[in-house]
């Protein structure tokens, strides 16, 4: 098992040998994300899965956490990095021809923020009004996101959780078209494109600082969520 043992070993004190140090509930994640493959791979029945993971979460030391996984290959092999490669330019993946969303403001202001689900294709325009996009805590069923945005002496503000990928393409006439990338550490994070026009007006896309997409972590393991028992599903979501 991989608990960095090198500074384990390191602040272990006379007499206090490494398994007997406490653990964090990182080490404790390690260890669920050891016995989800397992499951997954078959090495483990649904049962044994569920036992242990209840043995890792009420586990103090790392001697304790060892025993749920010194069965198992994967606690004795050195995982490669993840290979990282950054968010396409452009969208790779069909686009629906009408919007799934219109945000629309004339002298007004249109909102859309908090829990929402948010399509493939969303269409903002702003004439001489305001629009805000507020993507921070919204439900991301698919992989990307275009948003189409159109500013005519309005301003349209599109805010997205740090852990997502961003990507703008457009201009401003006597305008501002400002859009920030972003590239996400998750391979399978969302990617939002920003393609717009500001005439005689602005469009900004940035991220909102401290907000990131909850539900990453449950699509990627989507196939083997259902064999998850609650106790682990409530703890890795604190």
């Amino acid at each position: 098992m991989d608990l960095q043992k090198p500074d384990l070993q390191k602040h272990a004190g006379p007499g206090l040998a490494p398994a007997d140090l406490r653990v964090s509930d990182a080490d404790r994640d390690r260890v669920a994300d050891i016995l989800r493959e397992a499951l997954a791979e078959g090495r483990l029945t649904a049962d044994e899965h569920a036992e242990r993971v209840e043995g890792v979460l009420s586990a103090k030391t790392a001697g304790e956490l060892e025993v749920f996984i010194r069965d198992l290959p994967a606690a004795h092999e050195r995982r490669a990095a993840p290979v990282w490669t950054p968010a396409p330019n452009r969208p790779t993946d069909p686009l629906p021809h009408d919007p799934d969303d219109n945000v629309v403001a004339v002298f007004s202001a249109a909102v859309r923020k908090g829990r929402w689900r948010a399509g493939r294709r969303i269409h903002a325009y702003a004439i001489f009004g305001s629009v805000e996009i507020d993507l921070s805590e919204a439900i991301f069923e698919y992989r990307q996101v275009v948003i189409k945005a159109f500013s005519v002496f309005g301003n349209v503000e599109v805010r997205v959780p740090e852990n997502v990928s961003l990507r703008g393409t457009g201009g401003g006439i006597l305008g501002n078209f400002e859009v920030d990338t972003l590239d996400s550490a998750e391979p399978d994070a969302p990617v939002v494109y920003i393609d717009g026009w500001a005439v005689l007006g602005n469009i900004e896309g940035r991220p909102k600082r401290g907000k990131l997409v909850a539900d990453i972590l449950d699509r990627v393991h989507r196939a083997v969520d259902h064999k998850l028992d609650r106790s682990l599903r409530k703890h890795l979501d604190r």
